[in-house]
């Protein structure tokens, strides 16, 4: 019974910059990033033949209660000085017409006010029984990887066709840390992407030494002022002098478990009645093979 999670942002962004932008509806609007998610998606289904799916997408990118507590959280992606995203011009007009067809293919789709999509995925991966498999090109989502649960993250950094399963393994191998303890690495280390600085002066080796020697913030901080044998003067300092950013750390970095999910039906779509609809928007948009694609993935 796996369940599929789909990061709907970071699917539809690789499909943006991974598809061609001469690819147009009949009245000339790109449509690069809908067929590029339905394609995904499809090949996705196809090769995990998942019986659970549920797109998931961000109620807000920029929660309040991240926010609040460090103002500069992705303060990098906003556009000007409103509190919109900056997105491309003709991405964002793609984003409406693929909720609408992910609605009428009959895909669970949720996203919870005040909180990013990683938080949904985070908390269905603990509600929800194994398998799970957490689609998205983002490495945040590596602390969310559980084996005794079954849950793997399908990372699309290389493509569909040439995408990583990561597990705690991967983890391991690909960071030099126990597998378990990605988030306490990327505290340490930041996250330029969310205009997380990490700790002053500490990059990826003194992250992964430290994430091999304790297993919270607490331990490292007590670690560091108790002059463990790990660490060099020099690094026990910079964690002494980042307390403060570390005190609010967990909460920037850690995804939400505990979002309130509705009761909602996530088995995988039954084929309607009618799919008329469907290849109604199919024509309109000129979406040609990728809804057949999804369709045919479905089992319709």
């Amino acid at each position: 019974m796996t369940l599929m999670l789909l990061d709907s942002a970071s699917l539809w962004y690789r499909a943006y910059y991974g598809m061609p932008d001469t690819l147009l509806s009949p009245t000339g609007m790109p449509v690069n990033a809908i067929r590029g998610y339905l394609d995904m998606t499809a090949r996705l289904i196809g090769m995990y033949s998942p019986n659970r799916i549920v797109a998931c997408i961000e109620g807000d990118w920029r929660p309040s209660w991240r926010v609040d507590i460090f103002p500069a959280y992705k303060a990098n992606r906003l556009e000007d000085e409103s509190d919109e995203e900056e997105e491309p011009e003709t991405l964002s007009p793609q984003i409406p017409v693929l909720l609408d067809l992910l609605d009428a293919f009959g895909i669970p789709m949720l996203g919870v006010d005040d909180y990013e999509a990683d938080d949904v995925m985070a908390t269905f991966a603990v509600k929800e029984k194994g398998p799970i498999r957490v689609v998205t090109g983002d490495r945040d989502l590596f602390q969310l990887v559980d084996d005794k649960r079954d849950v793997k993250v399908v990372y699309l950094a290389r493509g569909v066709s040439q995408h990583d399963l990561v597990d705690i393994k991967w983890v391991s191998e690909k960071y030099g840390i126990p597998g378990d303890r990605y988030a306490l690495f990327a505290m340490f280390r930041g996250d330029p992407s969310d205009g997380l600085p990490g700790v002053r002066g500490i990059g990826e080796k003194g992250a992964a030494l430290i994430a091999n020697h304790f297993a919270t913030v607490d331990e490292a901080l007590a670690g560091a002022k108790g002059e463990h044998e790990a660490l060099t003067k020099s690094l026990a300092k910079k964690i002494i002098d980042g307390a403060d950013y570390l005190k609010i750390a967990p909460t920037l970095v850690q995804c939400a478990k505990d979002v309130a999910i509705p009761q909602m039906d996530i088995a995988m779509p039954k084929k309607p009645d009618d799919l008329s609809h469907i290849y109604q928007m199919k024509d309109e948009y000129g979406l040609g093979a990728s809804v057949d694609r999804l369709i045919s993935a479905l089992g319709w």
